[in-house]
């Protein structure tokens, strides 16, 4: 989840894959695939660092998980 802020400064956090797209026209506004619309505080640029974080911090934390065995049959013969 990505936490933004609306206008009025109260903040919630949005599932980034749900995103349909962004627009900036002059405020950055949310579109969702279910067509709920969201108007925030942080630019487009903004928006999409918090997602691009999000998706790296997902990928790093799958990688991590294909690391760690789960039971000692699972290691690799080096390890063992």
């Amino acid at each position: 989840m990505i936490v933004v802020t609306r206008l009025n400064r109260t903040r919630f956090a949005l599932n980034p894959d749900l995103i349909e797209r962004i627009q900036a026209s002059p405020d950055t506004t949310i579109i969702m695939v279910d067509a709920a619309t969201f108007v925030v505080t942080e630019t487009m640029a903004e928006v999409i660092a918090k997602i691009t974080e999000y998706r790296a911090g997902v990928l790093a934390a799958a990688a991590n998980l294909a690391r760690i065995p789960i039971s000692p049959a699972d290691e690799p013969e080096a390890v063992r």
